[in-house]
Order: structure tokens, then sequence, then C-alpha cells
């Protein structure tokens, strides 16, 4: 793999804190997107005693060439216990905001939606004062599925785009750029308040991937393209191979690049843009609650 810039060294965490949480996550059977996934902010958030929670997996029903994720054709059942075990951990991390994400799982009828539901409840239950953010999948969709999601009232709905329309046949084979597309506008604020059907006080979010051979032009224009769709909030990173045999990276995007589509992210109408080598999808993302206060929706 190609030698990675001096932008893209992390400092070593404070490992103390770092084992608390990983202490946490094992004594309740929990999987995070920041070890399944390799994520190089791992070390941070650990620290920083939080964690972006995993559900249904380890093992998805993808494989898309640059996730580390593991492939299983035929995962497991759902544990009906998780989301209990899921919210103790919330309430032992004493989490202000949390993020659940999932693997995909093509083989359950709603994609999943009804874990995600029961997890937010779990939550709601235990500790009422903690936002929610959901990262889902595009649930093959099944748009009833997505309305029970957001009837289910998480204050963000993620979905990422991952890459450019043009490397979508590459990147995201199973993926559908429309689909995605159109699972944003479905969770819009601006359609929730028109047809009065879903949680109208929800905030939209997205993510992209740069380094894998899409050009400036591509990337402004998905960004152009989620504004359409009423996307509030964009997350832009590096992508980085986690092994030989994932997809290879094609640039290392410079920092100064990065925030020049952050600029042109906030000029075109996001709400928040966090654009930096280093940014994931859930990277500092207790942030949006900063974010509410500033545009509350009722």
């Amino acid at each position: 793999m190609t030698v990675k810039p001096e932008w893209l060294r992390v400092k070593a965490p404070q490992w103390e804190r770092v084992g608390n949480v990983k202490e946490i996550l094992r004594d309740l059977a929990l999987n995070t997107v920041c070890e399944e996934a390799s994520c190089p902010n791992i070390g941070e958030c650990f620290n920083a005693g939080t964690a972006t929670f995993l559900i249904m997996g380890p093992a998805c029903t993808r494989a898309c060439p640059y996730c580390d994720i593991d492939f299983e054709k035929k995962p497991k059942p759902l544990d009906p216990t998780e989301p209990a075990r899921l919210a103790e951990a919330v309430r032992r991390m004493r989490l202000n905001h949390v993020v659940i994400t999932s693997v995909n799982r093509d083989d359950l009828p709603d994609g999943g939606a009804s874990q995600f539901i029961r997890c937010i409840e779990a939550i709601r239950a235990i500790s009422s004062h903690t936002t929610i953010e959901v990262l889902i999948p595009d649930l093959c969709g099944n748009w009833e599925a997505l309305e029970l999601i957001l009837q289910s009232k998480p204050e963000v709905l993620n979905h990422n785009t991952e890459t450019v329309p043009r490397l979508y046949r590459r990147v995201r084979p199973q993926g559908n750029y429309d689909r995605t597309l159109e699972l944003l506008k479905r969770a819009s604020y601006r359609r929730a308040s028109l047809t009065r059907q879903l949680a109208s006080a929800i905030y939209t979010k997205s993510g992209i991937m740069v380094g894998l051979g899409e050009t400036d032009t591509e990337v402004r224009q998905v960004m152009q393209d989620l504004r359409a769709a009423d996307c509030d909030i964009l997350t832009i990173g590096q992508y980085l191979q986690p092994s030989q045999k994932h997809l290879q990276v094609n640039t290392f995007i410079h920092p100064d690049q990065f925030a020049a589509w952050q600029a042109f992210g906030e000029e075109i109408g996001f709400l928040q843009v966090v654009s930096s080598p280093l940014t994931r999808s859930s990277y500092h993302a207790e942030q949006v609650r900063e974010l509410m206060e500033r545009y509350p929706r009722q």
C-alpha cells in the first residue's frame, strides 16, 4: 500500500480510557464499526468515551471492495437482546449523542429496520436525554421500512452516498446512486413537513469518500445532488485501503482541497459540512447537538 502523507498520521490515544470503552463493549458483547471497519479514529473516539455501534453484525450481506467488514451470505438471525444491551452501553458510557449503524442485511424483508426501531426505543427508555443518530443501509428501496424508522423519531438519519456515480459499479456494486438520493429525499425535513406523515424534526446526513479516482467536478456535482435532495449535513473523508485485497487509493487528497469542498458545501446550503482527510461518517457526530440548537425544528 502507498505510504500515507503526514496529514494522515494520528496521535496515540490514552489507552486507559480506551480500555474502559473496550471493557464495556466486551462485557455487553457489542460490535462497533470503529473496530470492524478499521477506522483510523478509533483511538481518539474511544479515548473520548464514545463509539459507533454496529448492530445486526458483524457480518454483512454485501461485499463492497472498499470495506473491511466481513462478508457473509447468510448471517446469523437477529439477537432480540441486542437493543437492551446497546441501551445499557449508552447508559454506562453516559452518552449525550449516540450513533447506531449496521451491516447490510439484505436477507431480511425490512433490511433490519425493525432492529433499528427496537434499539431506538430501548435507548429512549433508559436515557431519554440522549440524541440518536442512525446510519442506515439503503433497505433495498423498501420505503415502508424507512418510514417506520422515521416514525421512531431519531434526531438524525444518515445514509452514505460513498462515491460519485461513475465509480458506483466498481466501489459500491450492490448500491444504487439514485436510490440513495431517493432515500434521503424521502427522509428530508422539507418533504416530511409537506406530507405530515413522517417525523418532521429530523436532520438528514450523508457522507462520501474521496481518493478513489473521482474529480473535483464530480464531487461538487454529488454535493449539489445531495442538496437537491434536501440533505442537511455532509461528511467528506479520505478513503484508506484497509488491506491489499481492497481497492487501492488512487490519490491522497490535500487538506486544502477538503477545505475548499467545505466552503462550497456551506455556500450551497448544507447546515454543516465536516470535511477533512480523517473525517468519517460519525466523526465528532455529537456536534449535531449544537447544530440542532442553531437550527431548531419542531
